[in-house]
């Protein structure tokens, strides 16, 4: 087996926390904006237990057929089609929870806040939640409104700059992970990865 074929598509950040044990196999994990399943391949085939929500129905179809072959063991019922703010998990419900790609897709603050309270809400006390998010770090970009910014396609998205992820974290009582790394695409946009470990006993946002 090739290693496209055991990992896919994956995101290299998501990749470099399996390499580092912070993924594992046999941990719950609830991929929140799934999509396509990029992030899922070694998830499903390493015993993961593995739940997944996504908005398109075409993306959690596909996972749900892709789980089918890599782990028919799971339940086609953990792959549900939701928005992030609102998904169907019970509180602290995940070891992990994955959201790569997805906040800076926020209509404004409060959206985002709704769904990072979500995201925080089905993490279990010393989880670890993993995102990816477009931000000012790094680049400048034309504000069209309040926190929203038209990147270099044309896209608005919600963008986060660095102090605003700290007070976030400081906010949401969790510790980070790893420092925040942002990747800067030539004249396009910035994504910042932003992982934080859940304490035992934490605060909402």
């Amino acid at each position: 087996m090739t290693l496209q074929e055991q990992f896919g598509q994956i995101d290299i950040y998501v990749f470099d926390q399996i390499l580092r044990g912070n993924i594992a196999p046999g941990m719950r994990i609830v991929d929140a904006g799934c999509g396509y399943g990029r992030n899922l391949v070694h998830l499903l085939r390493e015993g993961c237990d593995v739940f997944a929500v996504d908005a398109s129905p075409e993306g959690v179809d596909h996972v749900r057929q892709l789980a089918a072959i890599l782990a028919p063991q799971l339940p086609a019922q953990n792959f549900q089609v939701s928005a992030i703010e609102q998904m169907p998990f019970p509180d602290d419900f995940a070891e992990v929870v994955i959201c790569n790609s997805v906040l800076h897709f926020a209509r404004d603050e409060r959206h985002f806040h709704d769904m990072l309270s979500e995201l925080w809400r089905v993490l279990r006390p010393g989880g670890m939640l993993f995102t990816r998010i477009g931000s000012r770090i790094g680049m400048s970009f034309p504000q069209v409104r309040k926190d929203i910014y038209r990147i270099g396609d044309g896209s608005e998205w919600f963008l986060v700059d660095e102090q605003m992820l700290l007070d976030l974290t400081a906010e949401l009582d969790a510790v980070l992970v790893d420092p925040l790394k942002t990747t800067i695409v030539q004249d396009h946009r910035c994504m910042t990865t932003w992982v934080l470990r859940k304490r035992r006993v934490s605060r909402q946002v």
